[in-house]
């Protein structure tokens, strides 16, 4: 059994009172130290103020209440509760938190008892798990250690609760509050006494996750755990990492937040990033619903609901850019049909495009004749395409870049690699009469989308390839030649073929962008 201890760090988001913020360390040396704060998992600087003769103090009316921490040389830290009232703790090094007297703080002569007793419990239950996994599960000497667990576990359990609700009404019982799970009444079950629902327990727990958190409160969005709390409600223990799950308990929980708050800002900006840089294919449209819904959407007044993006200049500007990125990725995510392209092949006269295509599956990808990376994935595709796809009803619609001095080296490296699928781009032709005037070919033979596919698709490096089904909806992104053709194998029901590119002889096939 694991128990947490919560060293809380927070800056709490409600009027300060101007209280001194004094402290006494013995055995430290007149120095600078520093005042932190947190806001979810980051560790930012507060203030600053000189140590003299173990004693510092700093100025409360600068801070928000909250947890904040004092922060001494070689890497040391001592976290408190500031909450309007005047703080003074002594202490000494080397243990900050062990040595620890609180002359003043209502608030963290509950804390810091708690902190204590919570290390004492964590400590003895990792001594006796260790013993325990030495022995055989049905030993006398197992179970011994195990009840002695567990008995811990009901101690901690019981020093929480009774802190939660005979200091409701204070800060530390709401964080103590907060680092409880919930507690999940058994389930139902019929005349014969079988459960009903074999899994109300995990549904159960999931959506009343929340109830022992106050999301009205910006205090505890400050605090490391509310972070580990948010991160385990959209880990994939909690829900099933699919883009459509996610975006739908992200919308449900951002939505009960109070817009304006740091609560919501924290929350929503968190969930926005995570899913921007997740390395899970598809998780990007999470992003875009994210960016649609709370950042480039306005509110009554026409303001963005990212409140926090709208006080300069540059703020303003990284918002323009974060719905310039979304209006472009909207059209590029996961069960969405992407814009059609219509451009020439290598004639320099025939008009292709992919929406006319008769191909239960088609590949859409973007390559360069200079790119290194691309002239060693092209040519794979032409094996994948010649051996497998061609004669499976899978097409593949390249568009490579021929503009400029790019046409002949495009052309040739179609001809000496025998690419077969179709391969298309904008010509030096096609591309020097479009700009005199782009109107002689739009909207009768393309479309300015295709004409500027770099920018519709996104495409400022290469290679990047897209899977279609037959209503050119996309159903893959940014797979390997080993991934494409293990894909289509498995959707084709062609799993037992003989892999033409397995994974393990394929590493210097890198996922595509």
């Amino acid at each position: 059994m694991k128990f947490a201890l919560f060293i809380f760090s927070i800056v709490i988001g409600f009027s300060s009172f101007g209280q001194k913020l004094r402290f006494k360390v013995d055995g430290q040396k007149d120095t600078t130290v520093h005042l932190v704060k947190y806001f979810g998992k980051g560790l930012y600087y507060a203030d600053t103020a000189e140590i003299k003769n173990g004693i510092v103090e700093f100025d409360g009316s600068k801070q928000k209440t909250g947890v904040l921490g004092l922060f001494l040389p070689e890497q040391q830290m001592m976290e408190f509760i500031y909450n309007g009232e005047e703080v003074y703790i002594e202490t000494a090094l080397p243990d900050l938190m062990g040595n620890a007297k609180i002359k003043k703080s209502e608030e963290n002569k509950i804390f810091f008892p708690y902190v204590k007793f919570i290390g004492t419990k964590r400590s003895q239950a990792k001594v006796w798990s260790d013993q325990r996994d030495n022995l055989d599960k049905d030993s006398e000497q197992y179970k011994d250690l195990t009840e002695k667990i567990d008995k811990a576990t009901e101690e901690v359990l019981d020093y929480q609760k009774n802190i939660a609700s005979a200091h409701s009404n204070m800060l530390v019982g709401k964080i103590v509050k907060m680092s409880m799970d919930i507690e999940i009444p058994e389930p139902p079950k019929d005349e014969s006494g079988n459960v009903i629902d074999s899994n109300f327990r995990f549904l159960y727990f999931r959506s009343h996750f929340w109830d022992n958190i106050d999301l009205n409160d910006d205090r505890l969005v400050r605090t490391p755990v509310f972070h580990n709390k948010l991160q385990q409600y959209f880990g994939k223990t909690m829900m099933v990492q699919h883009w459509d799950t996610v975006t739908h308990y992200a919308f449900d929980f951002c939505d009960r937040l109070p817009k304006g708050s740091d609560m919501f800002q924290y929350c929503v900006s968190w969930i926005t990033s995570t899913y921007e840089k997740s390395n899970i294919m598809g998780m990007d449209k999470v992003f875009v619903k994210m960016g649609e819904r709370y950042y480039c959407s306005t509110d009554e007044s026409g303001k963005s609901y990212a409140f926090w993006l709208l006080d300069t200049e540059d703020k303003q500007k990284k918002l323009d850019d974060l719905c310039e990125k979304v209006n472009t990725h909207k059209n590029l995510v996961m069960g969405v049909v992407p814009p059609n392209i219509i451009l020439r092949d290598t004639t320099d006269v025939n008009w292709k495009d992919f929406y006319s295509l008769q191909k239960d599956y088609t590949i859409l990808y973007f390559w360069d004749p200079d790119c290194g990376h691309c002239k060693k994935i092209t040519p794979k595709l032409q094996t994948l395409y010649h051996e497998k796809l061609k004669d499976r009803n899978v097409e593949i619609f390249a568009v490579g870049k021929a503009t400029g001095d790019d046409f002949e080296k495009w052309k040739k490296f179609i001809r000496s690699n025998n690419l077969e699928f179709i391969n298309v781009g904008v010509t030096a032709t096609l591309y020097e009469a479009a700009l005199e005037d782009a109107r002689q070919f739009i909207p009768k033979y393309t479309t300015l989308e295709s004409l500027n596919y770099q920018q519709t698709y996104d495409i400022y490096a290469t290679p990047k390839m897209w899977v279609l089904d037959k209503d050119k909806k996309i159903i893959a992104k940014g797979l390997t030649v080993s991934q494409l053709e293990d894909l289509l194998d498995r959707l084709q029901d062609k799993r037992d073929v003989e892999k033409l590119f397995p994974p393990e002889e394929n590493v210097e096939d890198e996922q595509m962008h």
